[in-house]
């Protein structure tokens, strides 16, 4: 089964989609951030969870990552493509760009990381050299292929803690670790995925520039236009890449 998380901007998958069932919030971890939605999306199934709640309720560092994912992976997801509103470090990533990268670097703190923390009397490792599914990464980029929508194929996403925006420094520091992109939601998700044996990747759409990339200050009215107008985009590549998924 396939899912897609929901990041800022992308709350539902609109009036084309046809709610079947809705599962429990409740999980051994806790709440999910909403309940988790199955049902056809223009007659493909798809199971869907907005990561921040109804509406943007919660903030990236209180998003209940394993309880998310444990719900899904109890509905039988064994697919999950994550939508990410990130910003643009380097100069190929420009507001408006989607992006599906292929590494990413962890500075968050503070998160719940794991499912495996040796409770049960076992510690368990994962690979995660190679953190997002090449399958999923390449019907990404196919799909984008055939719609004439230009993607970036591969970048780093390097996750910083939020709410707040990075400084100028951070950023600076950020692409000299490699970075193209910076955002706040990209783990402990991934790895929790991983965990649990679940093949994710991330779609991730550009709404500004870093801090310090541009002399300009950050505008949050640019960002919620450049989220709106990339939005549409975004659920039109989803829904093309649900179709190819079901093939």
């Amino acid at each position: 089964m396939f899912a897609i998380i929901g990041g800022s901007g992308l709350y539902s998958l609109g009036e084309d989609f046809g709610l079947e069932e809705q599962a429990s919030r409740r999980t051994p971890y806790g709440d999910t951030s909403a309940d988790v939605l199955q049902g056809r999306w223009q007659s493909i199934p798809v199971v869907f969870l907005p990561r921040h709640g109804p509406g943007h309720r919660v903030p990236p560092h209180r998003v209940n990552y394993r309880a998310n994912i444990w719900a899904l992976k109890q509905v039988g997801v064994s697919r999950i493509i994550s939508v990410n509103a990130v910003g643009g470090i380097t100069d190929e990533m420009k507001p408006g760009t989607l992006v599906v990268p292929d590494q990413l670097i962890d500075y968050s703190s503070g998160r719940e990381y794991t499912f495996f923390d040796g409770d049960d009397g076992k510690v368990i490792h994962v690979d995660f050299s190679w953190p997002y599914s090449a399958e999923l990464r390449g019907v990404l980029t196919e799909v984008g292929l055939q719609k004439g929508q230009p993607l970036v194929a591969s970048g780093t996403y390097g996750c910083t803690n939020g709410p707040r925006l990075e400084s100028a420094a951070e950023i600076k520091r950020m692409r000299n670790d490699g970075c193209n992109l910076v955002g706040m939601t990209g783990m402990p998700e991934t790895a929790l995925a991983r965990e649990l044996e679940i093949e994710y990747a991330c779609l991730a759409l550009v709404v500004n520039w870093a801090a310090g990339v541009e002399d300009e200050p950050i505008s949050m009215q640019d960002i919620m236009v450049n989220m709106e107008r990339g939005m549409q985009q975004v659920k039109s590549l989803l829904l093309d890449a649900a179709r190819l998924l079901q093939q």
